[in-house]
């Protein structure tokens, strides 16, 4: 087993989920709760289960694909997403009207 990848990919996925929604959840859900370490297995079960089920469909994807034409797909991706953000979202939102 590789420890350097193990370490920095609990490292980036730890600091990646502070703060995040599902930990909001398990707060909200802890603080009304009888139980706060059913709350803590469920929520725990529920990360290893969203991870374990996204590194099998990697491995999958990366057995089917070459590496090179997945950072093509990846990088065009990400430009799409980057250029709606920046020249498509315009339009004021529900939330920010200004009232008269």
């Amino acid at each position: 087993m590789d420890w350097h990848l193990l370490g920095l990919s609990f490292i980036t996925v730890f600091l990646s989920e502070l703060g995040d929604k599902s930990q909001l959840a398990a707060i909200a859900l802890s603080g009304r709760s009888n139980s706060p370490r059913a709350v803590f297995f469920g929520a725990a079960g529920a990360l290893l289960l969203t991870s374990l089920l996204g590194a099998l469909a990697g491995g999958a994807v990366a057995e089917l694909l070459p590496t090179r034409l997945l950072k093509a797909i990846a990088a065009i991706g990400f430009a799409i997403l980057a250029a709606r953000l920046l020249l498509f979202n315009n339009e004021p939102s529900a939330d920010s009207e200004e009232t008269p």
